[in-house]
């Protein structure tokens, strides 16, 4: 389950930078593929829900929710559902950027179809928790993806839509290694590097990457690496020149450290795309530049 949580003070700085700051509650803790049953008394008086049922359910396996909302939600989270009128936009923003990519690159149709999740939530903000944390964004053992603050849907915002593709491509990423596991040796090319759940906030970003982690969320765990590392890779526009790119000139012990984490980085990410396409049959390269060519 991904979740990225900021406390209310913070709330707009962290939503700025999104992507920086990751907390994944029970992503590891529970690996479980649970697929809710299908809701087969599905309204389709609107035309939004008889486009809903024919693009996404029908041809996906997908149900798309976005009234009664506290149904998808803890009792002690409060949220916001979506206006009606974004959830078409944010459906066609779920297309171009999340299902599009799979269709046009060899064996993405038939891995999104097999792997897709049964339910997808919007919700119009963000999720208010008890304690006075904020969650950003949500997922379930690959069974449902939550997109959160959908009323503010801007496709030309970066930062939010940094946020939605963050989400959808760390937890898409989560359903290769329940199934297919780790890649062999993974956890061994940053050995000392992982922290943990609840701790991997104190790690600033300057350290995680000399760790070799794309981000201090990717130290928590194993997995969490995994996730992280295939959801940079793919939306990040700035990935290979800022993550995967030798620094030049490099005479401080700093300097040093970077290039050190990003080879670590690169490691991972020569391991991952192997695993991809031998379990999948996906070409993660050829996936981020479809996806690339879209931003």
């Amino acid at each position: 389950m991904l979740s990225n949580i900021i406390s209310k003070n913070n709330m707009v700085k962290c939503a700025l930078i999104v992507g920086l700051f990751v907390i994944c509650n029970s992503c590891y803790q529970d690996e479980k593929l649970n697929v809710p049953v299908k809701d087969t008394n599905v309204d389709l008086s609107s035309p939004l829900d008889r486009y809903i049922e024919d693009n996404f359910t029908k041809k996906y396996g997908m149900a798309i929710r976005y009234r009664f909302v506290d149904r998808y939600v803890d009792p002690n989270e409060r949220v916001t559902p979506p206006r009606l009128d974004v959830v078409r936009p944010m459906l066609d923003f779920i297309q171009k950027f999340w299902i599009d990519p799979y269709l046009e690159v060899a064996n993405g149709e038939e891995f999104f179809k097999n792997h897709v999740p049964a339910e997808i939530v919007l919700l119009g903000g963000f999720i208010f928790n008890e304690d006075g944390t904020v969650t950003l964004g949500t997922a379930d053992a690959g069974a449902q993806i939550t997109f959160t603050n959908v009323n503010s849907i801007d496709p030309d915002d970066l930062d939010w839509r940094a946020l939605q593709l963050q989400t959808v491509y760390h937890e898409f990423a989560h359903t290769v290694h329940q199934r297919y596991k780790l890649p062999t040796a993974f956890e061994t090319i940053s050995p000392n590097g992982y922290s943990s759940a609840g701790s991997w906030f104190n790690v600033p970003e300057e350290e995680a990457l000399q760790r070799g982690f794309v981000s201090p969320y990717a130290t928590s765990s194993p997995n969490e690496d995994f996730a992280e590392t295939v959801a940079f890779y793919l939306f990040d526009t700035n990935f290979l020149t800022d993550v995967l790119t030798d620094e030049t000139n490099c005479d401080t012990p700093e300097c040093a450290g970077r290039n050190e984490g990003r080879e670590r980085i690169r490691q991972k990410l020569n391991a991952i795309s192997s695993h991809y396409e031998k379990v999948t049959g996906v070409n993660l390269q050829d996936l981020r530049e479809a996806i690339q060519s879209k931003l």
